[in-house]
């Protein structure tokens, strides 16, 4: 049992990768108060600590029974990706008048960005999900499956406690480092969304 939660946590802490997603979570989030950071942090942790715990007790049956491929799920995940990427990377100049800035910061845009894209699917996307549904069904005894979605709940732990120490850094760089942050960022996503996309296509085509 021992060797299985290890195996599973790795696995599931390298599939959702805490530390990777920390400079993203600041890219999102700029302009942003620290106290909505903050709310945005337990949002994001808490939606995404559903949704893997749900598709570990769930997730295998309900796919098959709907007909839906973990590959597709990739491919999904990808598309949906590329779109935040494209805004991160050719959004426009942030407006300078406080007033202006501090009205695009609206509740409605901290649950947005809180819901997508940092729960679905930067924290609970295709790989964490594929990983919960797997070694959910390896697990080789009910014990150890209520220990796995203990396990869950730790990496979003994990996440959450890394989310909230971004603050600090963002204030270190500031504006311009946060413009120049976003647009690599952005990049990135676009290189990790086409990756999704590319996985998915391959495990579709194999199969």
């Amino acid at each position: 049992m021992l060797d299985y939660l290890l195996e599973a946590f790795v696995t599931l802490f390298v599939t959702v990768d805490p530390l990777g997603l920390a400079p993203l979570f600041i890219g999102l989030t700029g302009g942003m108060s620290a106290a909505d950071r903050r709310h945005v942090a337990l949002r994001a942790t808490g939606i995404a600590t559903a949704i893997l715990v749900a598709f570990a007790l769930f997730g295998g049956k309900l796919l098959m029974l709907m007909g839906i491929s973990l590959p597709a799920f990739r491919i999904a995940g990808g598309l949906l990706l590329f779109s935040t990427a494209f805004q991160m990377v050719f959004s426009q100049k942030e407006p300078r008048d406080k007033s202006d800035a501090d009205r695009a910061v609206t509740l409605d845009h901290i649950r947005d960005i809180a819901a997508f894209p940092l729960a679905i699917p930067l924290l609970a996307g295709p790989g964490a999900i594929s990983a919960a549904i797997l070694a959910a069904s390896k697990a080789p005894s009910v014990p150890a499956y209520g220990a796995f979605v203990g396990l869950i709940i730790l990496v979003m732990a994990i996440s959450l406690v890394v989310f909230l120490a971004a603050g600090p850094i963002d204030r270190r760089i500031g504006e311009t480092g946060r413009i120049v942050v976003g647009r690599l960022l952005g990049l990135l996503l676009a290189a990790l969304a086409v990756q999704f996309v590319a996985d998915g296509v391959k495990a579709i085509l194999a199969g």
